[in-house]
């Protein structure tokens, strides 16, 4: 027998480019890589999609959900009010009464909304003989008619809301302030 080289059986499969590179044994044609490629671009493409649908859904949802809380809130706060807007109906009934009786019906409103609004966090601040802060006050006049130290706080026009953090309004006040010789 002479040693020829064998020649591959016809049933035997022969690597081709059409045949997958595991099959072949070897690397990946330039056209599967391609193919490849493409088809992990298309997957990352629709997961892109999705997420972006997802976004889309979760912003939709948090608006909803937002503009039925702020509606609640605003419910729950407006519910607050009617007591306040009853005691103004009883005084407004009684006006042709004393009129001791109806100061006195006013002042028992204005007491139960300046309480509302410390319960809102909002305290009422009549700051009187203090120290002038413009964080916390807005200075209207100043008065040096007065015996006060300059700087303090001595006439409020209109009192301030709120505490350092959190201010409704800043007190409008007048200032004392050193006379010019």
């Amino acid at each position: 027998m002479s040693s020829t080289p064998s020649s591959p059986h016809p049933t035997d499969p022969q690597p081709t480019e059409a045949q997958p590179a595991e099959a072949r044994g070897g690397r990946p044609s330039p056209q599967e890589e391609i193919e490849r490629l493409q088809a992990r671009v298309a997957e990352l493409e629709e997961l892109r999609r999705r997420a972006l649908a997802d976004l889309d859904n979760l912003r939709k949802r948090v608006a909803r959900d937002l503009g039925a809380e702020r509606e609640r809130e605003r419910a729950r706060i407006a519910a607050r009010w009617l007591p306040i807007l009853d005691d103004l109906e009883r005084a407004l009934e009684h006006a042709a009464a004393n009129p001791q009786d109806i100061i006195e019906g006013v002042r028992t409103v204005r007491d139960r909304a300046v309480a509302m609004l410390a319960d809102l966090g909002y305290p009422r601040r009549d700051d009187l003989g203090v120290p002038f802060d413009p964080a916390r006050h807005e200075a209207v006049g100043v008065r040096t008619d007065t015996d006060a130290p300059a700087g303090t706080i001595v006439e409020v026009h209109q009192p301030g809301y709120g505490d350092a953090e959190h201010q409704l309004r800043p007190a409008m006040v007048s200032v004392a302030a050193k006379a010019e010789d």
